[in-house]
């Protein structure tokens, strides 16, 4: 499909401004002044690109209104899907402008003009988990565990307001001035899907990458997408401690056969045998599947929980005045025990 027409009133920088601009006049002649890009009409300076698809561009901008810099993704109308326009673009604008969390990329501002949508978000300037594992090769489990649990507290905080990502994967997974994670790209993002007296709804759009889909997913089934957010969250935990990813997506008929077995561990790094719990608990079938308050609550991510637990079994006593806490702990997490003595 053919690229956007470059006209008089266009440039790389995006649609000119129709505003009436100055005109200097120098003798007989008039010299006419640049023309503002739509950017910066709105106080954008585009800077250098730091990504790119077949569709979208993305580039860092200098912000006068939000005195920073800032991320702008540059979506061409010329080369977009049309489904992608009418469906997901829309969705994805109207679900980020509702959220705000410090693990989320924050959503400033939509533009939309002839030619092109600009997506205006916070800059994450230390690139992307997956950046990061390249470098180092793999995670030590210090800071995978903070990294994680950002991650789980983010998707947490989405799916409390019935949002469900559907794309987490390393990729997606930027790092800010403080490292700290924040979750981006909601281009296969949903809305509205709490449950309703109890039933969650189910989607039938099977998106997102191979390498992170769920079972589910990749049977082609209709699925519950938070469970499907929890497993592509096992995926990027196994990534970041092991440098590798649990499944090999270049066979779709043996992905679908290694998502279905029990996950298994490479002999090096060496893994603490917590962490390789969790991951069993989180890449497990549908109905033993670990949920967001059992993983924020496991020993590995909580070691102060496990340690308080630990004190509560050696003073019976406080264990009663404690009951209620415990019970909110724990419910759930015994089911895993007997199976999790497999995994050493």
């Amino acid at each position: 499909m053919p690229g956007p027409d470059v006209r008089a009133d266009d440039n790389v920088h995006g649609e000119m401004s129709t505003e009436p601009t100055a005109t200097v006049h120098s003798g007989v002649e008039a010299k006419t002044e640049r023309k503002l890009t739509v950017l910066e009409t709105h106080g954008y300076i585009l800077g250098r690109t730091i990504g790119s698809g077949s569709y979208a561009t993305v580039k860092v901008a200098a912000s006068d209104r939000h005195n920073c810099q800032v991320a702008i993704k540059i979506i061409s109308k010329f080369q977009a899907p049309g489904d992608y326009l009418k469906k997901f673009l829309p969705r994805e604008i109207e679900v980020v402008k509702g959220l705000k969390h410090e693990n989320l990329i924050r959503f400033l501002q939509a533009i939309e003009t002839t030619h092109r949508v600009y997506i205006v978000m916070e800059y994450a300037e230390n690139g992307s988990l997956l950046d990061i594992i390249r470098k180092d090769q793999h995670i030590d489990e210090s800071r995978g565990r903070r990294w994680f649990k950002q991650l789980v507290e983010a998707v947490d905080y989405c799916h409390e307001r019935g949002v469900v990502h559907r794309d987490i994967k390393c990729e997606n997974l930027l790092m800010d001035h403080g490292l700290n994670i924040k979750l981006s790209d909601f281009g296969f993002a949903r809305g509205h899907m709490k449950p309703k007296n109890g039933v969650f709804s189910l989607s039938e759009t099977f998106c997102g990458s191979y390498a992170y889909a769920s079972p589910e997913i990749l049977k082609g089934v209709p699925y519950r997408p938070q469970d499907s957010d929890i497993w592509s969250m096992g995926v990027v935990l196994y990534a970041i401690v092991y440098g590798r990813l649990p499944f090999d997506d270049t066979n779709y008929t043996q992905l679908l056969k290694q998502v279905q077995n029990k996950v298994s561990f490479p002999r090096e790094p060496k893994v603490s045998t917590e962490c390789r719990k969790l991951i069993v608990k989180i890449l497990a079938p549908l109905k033993i599947r670990a949920k967001i308050p059992q993983i924020l609550s496991d020993p590995w991510v909580n070691p102060s929980q496990a340690t308080k637990d630990e004190e509560l079994d050696a003073h019976p006593d406080k264990a009663e005045s404690s009951k209620e806490e415990i019970k909110s702990v724990n419910i759930g997490t015994v089911t895993f025990d007997r199976k999790l003595e497999e995994v050493k």
